[in-house]
């Protein structure tokens, strides 16, 4: 079942369905646009379709849309969104074949401030949005984040079609989820991809964990799961309207994780985040940009080749898992945090290595569990006793000693002179 268009009142007129559907056989969203912005028109400047198409003949049609824009401009729109209208109309006075130019000048057509002002997610932002996910929100993250698919990918428009857990290819189904290659390959098929090709991403651990734990949740449920089964599965407690979730949905689930961190942006910027990841993983050699383009779903030598030839030599689809386990540590949470736990573990190491703690002391200490307040203690107090040894020792021959030690050192010839009270002793060398 699709959605009800708004303003479908117009496909009374058998000329804007007939534009509706030339729109629609390339991208239901454009067309379900389009058609919004032109009912949005033909609302405020109190008109119809068919008589712009007779406007336009004429000066008329110009003069009420310089009119339009000035009045949006004024209302401080972004000439971005003003644009649109612009487009959309000449969109439909082509398609009643008039080609018109309308030369009407708007002030920041080609600017996009809300987009400008955008930056992507840290990588302790996004550990954050993931924590205040559902689970199924977790996937469409981890999706977006590990592996830079578009949110109409994971479910179109209309919610006919999306990634199914067969788009998977290394995932094995019986009443578990597990995985035969990490990475694994994710594939997005022609009909689901903005750009009509097909082409293949990989998912790191971090994500396949996410998956995996949203699967077998499901399998628990009573799902009857296969390889057809939408990746993304609707609420089971909702009515089924339709076979996957909707685009809307799906960012849904994401913009409910962002808003419940605290957080501002948009769903889109998690793509944008994996995007930003590869670029800097290309500039230090990591992956080759024909290779990135690929992975983030854009036209080029790789596409063209996948296209042609439908399949990648082995070795190549190899080398391309490899170029992305080689870039994870620019995006992955996981990896992000082993490297700081690794950092901190060296740290604390040296740290009592130079107190004058020897190897032995320290790999008994189980330093890892210790807290920060547990290792300053360590080193003060082996750093105070050091510091007492040193300044006992005096012209007349006498040393800190700890009481535990005094025997040992009588029976070398040591005489006590004093006790400090503090656990050590003052003893006169022989």
């Amino acid at each position: 079942m699709t959605n009800k268009p708004k303003y479908d009142s117009l496909f009374k007129n058998r000329n804007v369905r007939r534009w509706y559907e030339n729109l629609r056989a390339r991208s239901t969203v454009t067309a379900s646009v389009y058609l919004r912005y032109l009912g949005h028109y033909c609302e405020i400047k109190e008109t119809n379709p068919d008589a712009l198409v007779e406007d336009a003949k004429g000066r008329k049609f110009r003069n009420d849309f310089e009119d339009f824009v000035r009045d949006l401009e004024n209302k401080g729109k972004a000439g971005s969104y003003i644009s649109k209208y612009k487009k959309v109309l000449k969109s439909w006075l082509k398609y009643n074949d008039l080609s018109i130019n309308l030369r009407v000048n708007i002030r920041g057509e080609n600017e996009t401030p809300t987009l400008n002002e955008e930056r992507v997610p840290t990588r302790e932002e996004l550990a954050k949005i993931l924590r205040s996910a559902s689970t199924r929100g977790r996937v469409a993250i981890a999706i977006m984040a590990f592996s830079g698919l578009r949110p109409g990918s994971l479910g179109n428009y209309e919610g006919t079609d999306g990634i199914k857990l067969g788009d998977i290819k290394e995932l094995r189904l019986t009443d578990r989820a597990e995985f035969e290659k990490v990475p694994s390959m994710i594939v997005v098929r022609r009909n689901i991809n903005k750009a009509r090709h097909q082409y293949f991403s990989f998912i790191n651990q971090e994500g396949l964990t996410y998956i995996k734990e949203y699967v077998e949740e499901r399998i628990k449920r009573g799902e009857r799961i296969t390889n057809e089964s939408p990746l993304l599965q609707l609420d089971p407690r909702g009515v089924r309207k339709n076979s996957f979730l909707r685009t809307m949905l799906v960012t849904r689930d994401i913009r409910e994780a962002i808003g419940n961190s605290s957080l501002k942006m948009r769903p889109y910027v998690l793509r944008s985040y994996f995007d930003t990841a590869l670029d800097i993983s290309e500039s230090k050699g990591l992956i080759s940009h024909p290779w990135r383009m690929f992975i983030m779903g854009h036209k080029g030598d790789i596409e063209s080749r996948y296209s042609t030839n439908k399949r990648l030599p082995p070795e190549i689809i190899e080398e391309m898992r490899e170029a992305y386990r080689r870039s994870e540590k620019y995006f992955s949470i996981e990896t992000s945090n082993n490297e700081v736990n690794n950092l901190q573990l060296f740290v604390r190491k040296q740290v009592l290595l130079i107190a004058g703690y020897s190897q032995e002391d320290i790999d008994s200490m189980n330093i890892q569990e210790m807290t920060d307040d547990e290792i300053t203690q360590k080193v003060k107090g082996r750093m105070v006793y050091s510091a007492k040894e040193a300044l006992t020792r005096n012209g007349a021959g006498q040393i800190l000693v700890r009481k535990g030690k005094v025997r040992d050192f009588l029976g070398k010839g040591f005489e006590f002179v004093a006790d400090l009270n503090d656990g050590n002793v003052i003893m006169k060398m022989p």
